[in-house]
Order: C-alpha cells, then sequence, then structure tokens
C-alpha cells in the first residue's frame, strides 16, 4: 500500500507540475487564462512592484534550496526518498501557483512591435523557446527530472540507479538549454511591459547565479564536468572552441 500511495502521490505531483505548466504558457503569453501577467492594474506601482519581486524572490529560494545536496539529505529523513524528487516538483509547482495568483500587473509599455512580420517572429521565438524547454528535459530524461521514474522503480520494488551521465544533441552545443529556452520565452513578446521586463529581468538574473550552483553541485558529483563546462558554452552555442572531451555526459 505504502509503495502505491508514493506512486499516486508522484502522479499527482506531476500533474500538477503540467497543469502549472500549461498556465504558464498563457500567463506569460497574455492569452487562455483568466489572470495574466498584463491584466489590468489594481494596486499602485511601487506596491505592484515589491509584491512581484516578493513573488519572485520566494520561488528563487525554494527553487535553489530545495535542490541542493545538503537539504535532500536533511529532507529525505522526513520523507520517503523516492518521493524526494515528486514533492520538489509539487512545491515548485505551488510556488508559481501562488506567483499566478498574486502577481500584480504594473502598466507601462516599454515597448510594442506593430509591424505583423515583426510580432509573427516574436511570438514564434516565445513558442520556440517553449518548444526548446521540454525538448531539453526529454533529452535527458523527462521522467527522472519530475520524480516519475522514481516513484515507479519503487513500486516494482527496482532500486533506483542515476541516470546515465550523457550529452545529447543540443547539450553538446550549450551546457544549458533548458535556461535557454526559458530566456527566449521570457524576452520574446510584441509588447514588453514593465511587468513583464521586471519578470524577464529577474528570472534572468536568477537563472545566471542557479548556474553557478547547479554547475558547484555538478562538478562535486562528475569530475568530468569540469572538463565539459571549459569546452562548451554555456547558454550562447559556437561560442567556444570545442574538443573531443565535450562529449560528456550532463544530467541536467
Amino acid at each position: 500500500m505504502k509503495r502505491l500511495l508514493i506512486l499516486l502521490y508522484g502522479l499527482a505531483s506531476y500533474l500538477v507540475f503540467f497543469a502549472t505548466f500549461l498556465y504558464a504558457v498563457g500567463f506569460i503569453g497574455n492569452f487562455g487564462v483568466p489572470k495574466a501577467i498584463d491584466s489590468p492594474a489594481q494596486v499602485p506601482f511601487g506596491a505592484a512592484l515589491l509584491t512581484n519581486l516578493g513573488l519572485l524572490l520566494l520561488f528563487a529560494i525554494q527553487h535553489s534550496v530545495m535542490a541542493r545536496p545538503a537539504f535532500k539529505r536533511r529532507w529525505t529523513r522526513l520523507i520517503p526518498v523516492e518521493a524526494e524528487r515528486s514533492t520538489y516538483v509539487l512545491l515548485s509547482s505551488l510556488a508559481l501557483i501562488a506567483l499566478f495568483a498574486w502577481w500584480q500587473p504594473m502598466g507601462g509599455v516599454i515597448w510594442s512591435v506593430e509591424s505583423p512580420v515583426g510580432r509573427a517572429v516574436l511570438w514564434g521565438l516565445y513558442a520556440f523557446g517553449l518548444g526548446l524547454v521540454l525538448l531539453s528535459t526529454f533529452l535527458i530524461n523527462h521522467f527522472d527530472l519530475f520524480g516519475l521514474r522514481q516513484v515507479w522503480l519503487q513500486l516494482i520494488g527496482r532500486p533506483y540507479t542515476p541516470v546515465t551521465f550523457r550529452t545529447p544533441w543540443i547539450y553538446q552545443h550549450v551546457r544549458h538549454p533548458l535556461y535557454v529556452g526559458w530566456l527566449f520565452t521570457f524576452w520574446s513578446t510584441p509588447v514588453m511591459t514593465a511587468a513583464h521586463l521586471v519578470l524577464a529581468l529577474a528570472t534572468t538574473a536568477y537563472m545566471l547565479i542557479a548556474i553557478q550552483f547547479e554547475e558547484h553541485d555538478l562538478v562535486a558529483e562528475h569530475p568530468e564536468y569540469a572538463e565539459y563546462r571549459r569546452t562548451v558554452p554555456m547558454l550562447i552555442p559556437f561560442t567556444r572552441r570545442r574538443t573531443p572531451a565535450a562529449r560528456l555526459a550532463l544530467r541536467g
């Protein structure tokens, strides 16, 4: 019964994530959701700015602190180790849901592209970014990344084994294609408002900082990552001379 409950918990956590991701598509793109990033402003600019920065900080702290190995070791004294990743996914989703619920639009237009061709290009880049995010997760093992593999293995009584360390396709050109996808998503908009700019700037800063912590952990876990980091660009492809040693593995 315990194994089945852990499996159901993992599935529920994944479904919450998937619904949150779909909502994020409409929230950032300002379509198809009851409240988007640029819904009508309801509070003064200063209050909106402080609220939004607080929500972004909450997500950043949760997303980074819970991903650190030291936290995981302590956390798994309280919860089953097989449910650790699912719990991380669930709490990350809840932090995003809180952001969607309490986000405060701020008004003000930084830029507005009126050309139909220009708008089409930017929407195309927005879709490209979202597609790259999803593709990046499947290249490194989507089901392990979101906790489904862990809860399935415990159900059938097989021990968990880490995903093989490798660099499939895009990972041979940039170390963090998932973050590249999010950068396209946050910055590709025909209308850049003050609220959208705050989101884009804050998430960009967060990703640049988060990469440093992630790569520190990866080098500690996989010493060969140091050579991979030296030979493969972080975010912009074809900006560093590559060697055969660059074909190392990356778990993400």
